[in-house]
């Protein structure tokens, strides 16, 4: 047994000594002060880096839901694709026997769909974290938005 340990080596070991104890349940906020405490962690260290958790947690429930509406509108469009062409390959096949002009329609709508799919999947690089933070921001401002307008609804209610 190694009389000293790294960093790294001491949070991993504090880290699953944690989640032994806490199998049993939650640990309350104060029991997390009292650790922090036998830690030697300053209860301003560990308020800042609670928020920090809560941020990281925040924003990985967004891309969550960010990747799950890119996946249906790209689910929505490939079935929008599907039914159109099908139906485009359907005339031309009922109206001259071959598939002809139709496939001009399929070969090039579905190359926009084929990098549809590349950036819905695509979760990493620079595109992706564009894309995200114009969601972000679109829907604070949404969210923005509602409440001004609850706000301003109730207050001519009110009157």
């Amino acid at each position: 047994m190694a009389d000293s340990y790294t960093s790294e080596d001491a949070q991993q070991i504090l880290q699953r000594a944690i989640a032994r104890q806490a199998e049993t349940g939650e640990l309350s906020r104060q029991q997390l002060l009292e650790i922090a405490e036998e830690l030697g962690i300053s209860p301003e260290t560990l308020t800042a880096a609670e928020q920090e958790w809560r941020q990281h947690r925040q924003e990985t429930a967004d891309r969550a839901l960010f990747n799950q509406e890119r996946r249906r509108r790209f689910r929505h469009d490939l079935a929008k694709f599907a039914i159109i062409n099908t139906l485009l390959v359907g005339m031309n096949l009922a109206t001259t026997h071959q598939v002809g002009w139709s496939l001009y329609v399929v070969f090039g709508w579905g190359i926009a769909i084929a990098l549809s799919a590349w950036r819905t999947f695509q979760v990493e690089g620079d595109d992706y974290e564009r894309a995200f933070q114009r969601w972000q921001l679109k829907r604070q401002v949404g969210q923005s938005l509602k409440t001004l307008s609850s706000r301003w609804l109730k207050r001519l209610s009110d009157s």
